[in-house]
């Protein structure tokens, strides 16, 4: 039943992803696939088909309610990579006032309709990926968690293995998170931003809001930064902004050190790998100052190079660019040069956890599409209703 976040495919992967099992989540993240092919994925008929689906999994025993509050441990692995979270409920209140803090902007579009999805549903159907500088405390408790029976042990079709215990009591998870000045949004900021305006609209359409309901709380898997895995985020661009591939490399030595036949992967930071016309170059810099977003890899490559040589003045917006995740390998990036899709592809090397921590507790925003967090966090595991 569990399935991948509803932002990681498309239509047409979820609809393939889902066909011949009627237990499937996307059912009820991606609902569109029990429509119509070619429907609005946000008209109203696929916002009552999410709703129905998800009445219909509780009525059929799909999705069972346990029968009072509790908190959970969720681990992935990874090959041999493995982090541990803690699943419960965050407050809305903790969003808006900067202790869950942010890295990233979200765009309205998608916004609306995770807002909308979450009030049709009454229901957050996907956790916020958050996480939070270690704290020992938490780390034994999740240790004698895990010596239990789980609730969910299984291997995902990607190979990622999944495996969630109920904590026997919440009370010293919930004093230990007390103490934790604050948490970062990894990964989910439209789930999150999301959330929190259904929290807020329900609020406010309740004349006796008391403060104690659960559109309060939205869901979310807590992770010690010190387990966490980046991924790379890397860029394809349709074409070469007009100029020839002479031009192109020749622009880019102005600003670059460019060196022929690199490795796919770059070593390090202040490194990045191009592919163009069959080859691979590298491309090597120096960066002066310690502003903590100009110095990110994928700003000074936007800045001097994507920017002002291939006219993607707004990588948010422009069409001509591509974001292409480091789970699918610098293959990926050949592929879609040698087959016409791109002029051009960037294999970038991954921000860290502290980077993106730094910049969240300086209020700054980081450049689009700068982290892939891997393994992610499987859908319809745990939902919290509201």
């Amino acid at each position: 039943m569990a399935s991948v976040p509803y932002d990681t495919v498309d239509t047409d992967e979820a609809r393939a992803l889902a066909a011949g099992n009627p237990r499937s989540f996307l059912r009820i993240g991606r609902p569109e696939i029990d429509r119509p092919a070619g429907t609005d994925i946000h008209s109203d008929a696929v916002y009552a088909k999410a709703a129905a689906n998800f009445q219909e999994f509780q009525k059929v025993g799909y999705l069972v309610r346990e029968d009072q509050p509790h908190v959970y441990v969720y681990r992935l692995q990874m090959g041999k990579h493995i982090q541990r979270g803690i699943v419960g409920c965050c407050h809305i209140e903790d969003y808006e006032k900067n202790i869950i803090r942010k890295h990233e902007k979200t765009r309205a579009d998608k916004e609306d309709d995770r807002t909308r999805h979450v009030k049709t549903l009454n229901a957050n159907s996907g956790p916020i990926f958050l996480t939070y500088r270690d704290v020992p405390a938490l780390d034994k408790i999740v240790a004698e968690t895990e010596k239990g029976r789980p609730l969910f042990d299984f291997d995902a079709a990607d190979g990622i293995h999944h495996t969630i215990w109920r904590i026997a009591s919440s009370d010293p998870v919930v004093e230990a998170f007390a103490r934790v000045p604050v948490c970062y949004i990894a990964d989910g900021h439209h789930r999150a931003a999301a959330a929190v305006r259904a929290g807020t609209e329900k609020m406010a359409s309740n004349p006796r809001h008391t403060g104690n309901e659960e559109y309060n709380w939205f869901l979310a898997v807590l992770f010690p930064a010190g387990q966490l895995q980046i991924l790379p985020y890397n860029r394809c661009v349709n074409d070469l902004n007009g100029l020839s591939r002479e031009a192109f490399l020749g622009a880019v030595k102005k600003v670059f050190t460019l060196t022929d036949n690199a490795s796919p992967t770059p070593s390090g930071t202040r490194h990045c790998s191009m592919y163009v016309a069959g080859k691979w170059y590298g491309l090597s810099w120096t960066v002066s100052g310690n502003d903590p977003v100009a110095s990110l890899d994928v700003s000074f490559v936007q800045d001097r190079l994507l920017s002002p040589i291939l006219g993607i003045q707004d990588p948010r917006t422009d069409k001509r660019i591509e974001f292409i995740g480091g789970i699918r390998g610098t293959g990926e990036l050949v592929k879609r040069v040698d087959s016409g899709k791109a002029a051009v592809a960037f294999s970038m090397y991954p921000v860290t956890v502290d980077q993106v921590m730094a910049i969240a507790d300086a209020g700054r925003i980081m450049p689009p599409k700068s982290t892939w967090f891997e393994p992610k966090l499987r859908s319809g595991l745990l939902v919290h209703t509201l």
